[in-house]
């Protein structure tokens, strides 16, 4: 397709979740490939702006860049389909699964895709059998949010509670996560096919925010090290993990592998970042892609429905 049969596009950016500072990066950075491409794009805060507008405005199409609650969740693909206007991204069933890292493992659970074991905590929870159930060390983290925003790594029972309150500050569903220890990978996932695997390392105690968005000791190691076998092996696994949850047009899968060489998977991105940071902009640059490609590709894929 060519700029111009893309028509007026609207770059939802901002919004009103924990991730809204990462969310304006990323949409600024895709509204300046938009335009560098010749694409009319223009930008669309939805903290400063509602769907009136976006009616008003006469869009044809809109790539979401919206991070976390209120963007990635079903709540705006719901109004988009209501509205007619197609968009990026997956479809409203998918969004809200793949937000809720809950149901995204009963799921997966449910078709047979490892995922590590976990328990849901309360206030109400007995923290020691949880522990003596799990092991240690254990991730806790909000059912609901991204970017590691709540998230705790917790390597003695004592600190199992703080890491509790810290992510019920976020969310009122709140997963205790078995510890997979092992390679963690991300594979970005751009219409139907897996791109090349990237393998993450940091000296931090675990691929948090500060890891993700602003740290320089952060390595993203691609090729990932894998033989060229195992690597197709597991993307067609990823992709077996995107498919089950009903994703589409563009995403990332993020897991483990243990020490066998077997995958755990994590979560299901289906806005990820597209920041100078991001993965989904490596992956595809390692594979010949450029941002701008990219963000072309990514706007093709727009559906209603």
């Amino acid at each position: 397709m060519n700029a111009r049969s893309f028509g007026k596009v609207a770059v939802l950016l901002g919004g009103r979740s924990a991730e809204r500072e990462v969310s304006l990066k990323s949409g600024a950075m895709v509204l300046d490939a938009l335009r560098r491409r010749g694409v009319d794009a223009h930008p669309f805060d939805l903290q400063k702006r509602d769907l009136a507008a976006l009616i008003a405005e006469r869009f044809d199409r809109v790539f979401i860049a919206l991070h976390g609650r209120y963007g990635e969740d079903g709540t705006i693909q719901g109004a988009l389909e209501l509205l007619g206007i197609p968009y990026t991204g997956s479809g409203v069933l998918a969004s809200a699964l793949a937000m809720d890292k809950w149901r995204t493992k009963l799921v997966w659970q449910a078709a047979g895709i490892p995922t590590p074991r976990y328990e849901l905590l309360t206030a109400a929870s007995d923290l020691a059998a949880v522990v003596a159930r799990l092991g240690l060390p254990l991730m806790v983290k909000p059912a609901n949010e991204g970017s590691s925003i709540g998230m705790s790594k917790v390597r003695a029972a004592s600190g199992l509670e703080e890491a509790y309150a810290l992510a019920a500050n976020y969310d009122r569903v709140v997963l205790a996560e078995q510890f997979i220890d092992g390679v963690e990978l991300t594979a970005g996932v751009l219409g139907g096919a897996a791109l090349p695997l990237i393998k993450l390392e940091t000296p931090r105690e675990f691929y948090d925010y500060e890891a993700k968005y602003t740290a320089s000791d952060t390595r993203y190691i691609i090729p990932c090290g894998l033989d060229a076998g195992a690597e197709r092996v597991v993307q067609e696994q990823v992709l077996a993990a995107f498919a089950t949850l009903g994703c589409s047009g563009w995403g990332r899968v993020d897991l483990m592998l243990d020490a066998s060489g077997r995958p755990w998977f994590i979560e299901v991105n289906t806005s990820p970042g597209m920041t100078d940071h991001s993965l989904v902009p490596m992956a595809a640059r390692h594979a010949g892609l450029s941002f701008e490609d990219l963000v072309l590709r990514i706007l093709e894929l727009a559906h209603v429905g």
